[in-house]
């Protein structure tokens, strides 16, 4: 970051909201009425989940440069009750509100100065972070869910330094919140430090697209032998 701007997390978020639009482009209204990968949802679900990411998060940015305390969700049950609430639009409606809310988000984070990223906001999972974690909070949305579209995108899509630094995202947390020992070791980068626990090697893609969706592939293997741990849902 310069002066406190995270200027790579919001190109990222920028790229990551364009490859979403280019893969929503080739999936049709009728698949969007059926199911993805995430249970429970459909891809009308799924638009409306990115949308309405894109409005809270607004809202911290919102916070960030006026001071006034707006959280994302005005309640524990509200960003459950928009998601189904958005799946009931036409899909027409859904694709146009995904790029509204982006820039909106875009224009509420040029409002914020140089000291404004350090203001303090508190995330949907209740965590205290300065304003410049927006953009990354948002970065992980656009990137991962593009995958979750019916035949959607691809992990090894994504800008190199997104996926390492997903990577280290994923592990904090599920070293962290969820207390799991494990590390992994990407093949196709230079040896980082050392490893400890569980060690999972394979390329940097797949080790993200397990990290973050639990997906198992032939690439991946445990260093020790044996088959990879099942991990507890991301966040």
């Amino acid at each position: 970051m310069t002066d406190g701007v995270p200027a790579t997390q919001l190109r990222w978020m920028a790229e990551g909201h364009a490859y979403f639009l280019s893969c929503l482009k080739d999936v049709d209204d009728a698949e969007l009425e059926g199911p993805t990968s995430l249970p429970g949802w459909t891809g009308k679900h799924l638009l409306s989940h990115v949308g309405h990411n894109a409005r809270a998060l607004t809202r911290l940015a919102r916070w960030a440069h006026t001071g006034i305390e707006t959280p994302m969700y005005a309640s524990s049950s509200a960003r459950t009750e928009e998601i189904d609430d958005g799946a009931g639009w036409s899909t027409a409606r859904l694709r146009d509100f995904v790029v509204e809310e982006q820039e909106r988000l875009s224009t509420e984070l040029d409002r914020i100065d140089g000291e404004g990223w350090q203001a303090p906001v508190v995330t949907a999972q209740g965590r205290t972070v300065p304003a410049a974690t927006i953009p990354w909070l948002r970065c992980r949305e656009v990137w991962i869910h593009a995958c979750d579209l019916p035949g959607g995108g691809d992990f090894a899509a994504f800008p190199a330094g997104f996926t390492d630094a997903l990577i280290e995202d994923a592990l904090t947390r599920r070293r962290g919140a969820q207390s799991v020992d494990i590390s992994v070791r990407a093949t196709d980068r230079e040896s980082g430090g050392a490893v400890t626990g569980t060690v999972i090697e394979g390329p940097a893609a797949d080790l993200a697209r397990w990290l973050t969706r639990g997906t198992v592939v032939p690439t991946l293997r445990a260093a020790s032998g044996g088959t990879l741990p099942k991990l507890p849902d991301w966040l």
